[in-house]
């Protein structure tokens, strides 16, 4: 039911107003109508207009305003919007309240989800607005029926004329404008629309989301970004996409230190494989080794195959003796453990042992990096010889 008063005193003109053109006999019927409505006797009015007959049209539809008037007071949407038609349709009504009533027929329309014809009056009310009428939320409702119509382009030019009038009531035009924006493809115009929602609720995760998402879309990363850890900094309760998305993002824009510690802070963080190497590998990009290694061990204890990752990276930082222990316990990748043994060996002066490894790597693989291993060590090795 439409949330909207309207009383009769509003609605009906009274008798003695209209008796010029209202026949003596359907006058008094009326006035007898109107004063049983005034006792709150609305079944009783309508039975009493109901038993009118008269050819005089103008009678017809005065009487027909009056009975969706009641009807409508009773709840009855279909009979109101039968009776308040027949009125409206015959032109007669010229009188202040006529606007009115064809409003209230529009209204019962929209209220039906009689869409279509709720648009046809609604654009005939809003040429012309008599001065004593407040027109601006007629707008919105047109705006309101053509998204149920799924008419989005419609929608759009409708919530903004709305929308310039400053209305209080803000949320349901730019949901409603969002809504048409979204179903159009229009991904840039409707970031500022949710931008706007988020002033009016700020607390809705949803639009944050939503904003994430279109600006991402548009190609505006670091938006997106901005966008995403202001909603943390907020303290909304931001789920565990949500926050991973967010480590991305630090990620892509070249801040892989903060990337790191947002994976660290998720759930199963510490025992999620996918988790730990993609931490482990933000640190790399940081170039903080030794905490990568620690991930990367915590990874191995889950996961075998990552003691290559660990071992590697202990070479590297010159961790050589405990690197040898590590990459025993590597599996596979023959050459390339064979390799990195030779270069761990050779650096703690075991030239001997570097030797061997350096001729497993070439016998299981035969490669440039290997032959050049075995031709320097054995070199090193005789120089050493003869200088001994």
């Amino acid at each position: 039911m439409i949330k909207r008063v309207i009383t009769l005193s509003c609605l009906l003109v009274s008798v003695s107003s209209i008796g010029q053109e209202l026949s003596q006999y359907t006058a008094v019927r009326v006035q007898k109508a109107h004063e049983l409505a005034q006792d709150d006797k609305v079944k009783q009015a309508i039975a009493s207009l109901k038993e009118i007959e008269t050819n005089r049209q103008y009678d017809s539809a005065f009487v027909a305003r009056m009975l969706g008037v009641f009807y409508w007071q009773e709840g009855q949407i279909k009979p109101a919007i039968t009776q308040l038609k027949i009125a409206v349709s015959s032109g007669l009504l010229q009188d202040e309240q006529a606007w009115v009533t064809e409003r209230m027929l529009a209204d019962l329309y929209l209220n039906d989800q009689q869409f279509k014809p709720a648009l046809e009056h609604y654009y005939t009310l809003i040429k012309s607005v008599p001065e004593t009428q407040e027109a601006d939320d007629l707008w919105l409702r047109i705006a309101q029926s053509h998204y149920q119509l799924e008419q989005w382009s419609k929608v759009i030019p409708a919530t903004n004329r709305y929308l310039k009038t400053d209305p209080k009531e803000r949320l349901q035009p730019l949901s409603l404008k969002l809504g048409s924006q979204l179903q159009l493809e229009q991904w840039k115009h409707a970031i500022p629309t949710i931008e706007q929602l988020i002033v009016l609720q700020p607390d809705k995760l949803n639009w944050w989301r939503q904003l994430v998402g279109l600006q991402l879309r548009v190609g505006r990363d670091q938006d997106a970004l901005d966008t995403l850890s202001l909603a943390k900094l907020n303290g909304l309760t931001l789920s565990q996409k949500d926050l991973h998305l967010l480590a991305q993002l630090y990620a892509k824009r070249g801040i892989p230190e903060r990337a790191a510690i947002q994976v660290s802070e998720l759930e199963d963080a510490a025992t999620d494989i996918r988790l730990l190497s993609e931490q482990a590998q933000y640190w790399q990009v940081a170039k903080e080794w030794d905490k990568a290694i620690t991930v990367w061990k915590a990874a191995s204890k889950i996961n075998a195959k990552y003691h290559w990752n660990v071992a590697q990276l202990m070479v590297q930082q010159g961790y050589y003796q405990d690197s040898l222990r590590v990459l025993d316990k590597v599996k596979g990748k023959e050459a390339d453990v064979a390799l990195a043994k030779t270069r761990a060996l050779y650096k703690l002066n075991q030239l001997e042992e570097a030797l061997i490894e350096a001729k497993k790597a070439n016998n299981a693989e035969p490669s440039t990096q290997a032959e050049s291993w075995i031709t320097y060590l054995t070199q090193l090795r005789q120089s050493e010889g003869v200088t001994g």
